[in-house]
């Protein structure tokens, strides 16, 4: 043939790690979000078959003031970065320096967002740099054994890094240059040898989700719910899905990257699976499940229970009460809550508007008792001391409750004169605390006035079209899922609606605005009658909110919130 044939190597499949040039690079920013807050230092160290051959290192001047926890986390304050170029400055020069090369970031998916942002903002393209993320390799390549977690610092002292991590760009960016080659040590021995061996190896999926595949054979390809357990039989995760056998099997790929599910699929011994009739029903039966069982993979909807609500007392003088039970008692609720400091700043924001005492003791037109400051501020009529009589005081209560269950405006007024007023004495920041109170009443209030729309309903049924041109009927009874079917294309639908109501669970409601089922699991039906092309079959009774409901302040409010995150990036005080 007149040229010898060469018989080629593995490494030609692919750019030996020898070869390689990374760029390791950290940024430090003033916040956690790339869309509200921005980078106040760079880092970047370039190497190639382990040699240095390039660094690149600026602070940045973020546009506004540094928070004063970051600066104490990183050192950087304003007065360092007064004189320091803008990002849109140094962004040319590092794109310029990264050209060509790997990027490498330690939680490489936080640095990426800040840059992608940057070059977005800036008119660039976002780069096209294969990225490797240290943190993601070394949980797939280190055991707990070897180090507690993957944090930058405890990985720079398992590999001895002659640069310690103290939260300043350069010096990070050097420490995980000393992990990157740790980790490229350990990954050869695996058959690791090229850059495409490299990212595909973090894709790849774990030992042991590779020996617990044969957990998937069988899954049925229907919706429903699907049960990870333990040898004993204990739930480790529970979940839903349209398509258990596409959802389970996925758990058992690359595709699956959450280290904690992981780490379940490892001691998960078999899945259990329910087949539901339709994908709401899926939905509606996790959340149940969830919340009797509490399995410990699962993060949300595992304490239903503790939620808390917002009470106006049944007594002689009521009063606005944080209470976790809502009783049979003829009291007003608002909530539920998800914590008590969320219901305490709503009672603070109804309390701007409302004179109803702040006291906790038990009052009665009989027994006096000194009154306290407020009294004397104007902020409480002072029934404890016969300052004001019952009648004068079922008034505000009238106002309260109202204020409740129907109309939003007058807290809102109030809260929003009082923002106003200190605004315009510069006191931002305390206005700022009164705009997250009002934002915990009108959410909340919003919510349950939503929420009683459909609770207050008997019986409800409705359908909607099904992928095979049938549909998927639900009887839904004080906002609780009674019954769930599916009728096929063509067939009458009378008998189909006549039977499920037969069948359905018979719901007897409690107390509250939530009678029947959590408010989680009525937020779901809502989420689905909401769906396009949902239609009403039946209703026993009207489905309506109030006219001058809390849903009308909500936009509001957002604006609001929508001002503060202009406010940060353009550094103006919050308003």
């Amino acid at each position: 043939m007149g040229v010898d044939a060469v018989q080629g190597t593995l490494d030609e499949l692919g750019t030996p790690l020898r070869e390689v040039t990374f760029v390791v690079f950290d940024l430090e920013t003033t916040g956690g979000s790339a869309a509200e807050h921005a980078i106040t230092e760079i880092g970047a160290v370039k190497v190639r078959g382990g040699e240095v051959i390039g660094e690149f290192a600026t602070l940045v001047d973020p546009g506004g003031p540094i928070p004063p926890f970051i600066s104490v986390l990183t050192g950087i304050t304003d007065a360092m970065v007064v004189a320091a170029p803008k990002f849109s400055e140094v962004l040319p020069s590092f794109l310029e320096f990264v050209a060509g090369a790997a990027l490498v970031a330690h939680n490489a998916p936080f640095d990426m967002s800040f840059l992608k942002a940057a070059c977005q903002v800036n008119g660039y393209p976002p780069p096209a740099n294969p990225v490797v993320d240290t943190a993601d390799l070394a949980r797939r390549v280190l055991t707990r054994d070897e180090t507690p977690n993957c944090k930058l610092a405890t990985l720079a002292r398992v590999f001895r890094s002659s640069t310690e991590p103290c939260h300043r760009a350069l010096a990070d960016a050097k420490a995980t240059v000393d992990v990157l080659h740790g980790l490229i040590a350990r990954v050869g021995s695996l058959g690791v040898h090229t850059l495409e061996d490299l990212r595909g190896f973090v894709r790849a999926p774990t030992p042991e989700q590779q020996r617990k595949r044969h957990l998937a054979e069988g899954v049925p390809g229907a919706p429903g719910v699907y049960v990870f357990e333990d040898d004993r039989g204990e739930a480790l995760y529970i979940g839903k899905s349209s398509n258990l056998r596409n959802r389970v099997r996925s758990y058992f790929t690359a595709s699956e990257t959450r280290s904690r599910i992981r780490e379940m699929v490892g001691i998960a011994e078999r899945v259990r699976t329910i087949v539901c009739a339709t994908g709401l029903e899926a939905e509606i039966r996790e959340l149940r499940m969830i919340g009797v069982t509490k399995p410990r993979y699962n993060r949300r909807s595992r304490f239903p229970e503790r939620v808390v609500w917002l009470k106006l007392t049944d007594e002689a003088f009521p009063r606005l009460s944080v209470v976790r039970e809502v009783k049979d008692d003829g009291a007003a609720y608002l909530g539920p809550f998800g914590s008590s400091r969320t219901a305490d700043d709503a009672r603070t924001a109804m309390h701007e508007a409302l004179p109803l005492r702040q006291c906790t003791e038990r009052l009665s037109a009989q027994v006096r008792r000194p009154a306290c400051a407020l009294a004397e501020i104007g902020r409480c009529g002072a029934p404890c001391e016969g300052r004001e009589s019952e009648e004068s005081y079922a008034g505000h209560v009238r106002r309260a409750r109202h204020a409740m269950e129907l109309d939003a405006e007058a807290v809102f007024s109030a809260m929003e004169a009082r923002m106003s007023r200190l605004s315009a004495e510069q006191r931002y920041e305390e206005a700022a605390v009164d705009r997250d109170r009002l934002a915990a009443y009108v959410r909340t209030a919003a919510r349950m006035q939503r929420l009683r729309s459909l609770t207050g309903i008997p019986q409800m049924v409705a359908a909607s079209p099904a992928f095979d041109g049938g549909w998927d009927i639900h009887v839904i009874r004080h906002g609780r899922l009674a019954a769930a079917g599916v009728m096929p294309r063509g067939a009458h639908p009378t008998p189909y609606v006549d039977a499920l109501v037969a069948t359905a669970e018979t719901v007897l409601p409690g107390p509250g605005p939530t009678p029947a089922a959590s408010a989680e699991e009525t937020e779901c039906v809502l989420r689905w009658l909401d769906s396009p092309g949902v239609r009403l079959v039946q209703v026993d009774g009207t489905w309506s909110l109030p006219a001058y409901g809390a849903g009308r302040l909500i936009e509001r409010i957002e604006r609001a919130y929508r001002h503060q995150r202009s406010d940060r990036r353009e550094g103006r005080p919050l308003r």
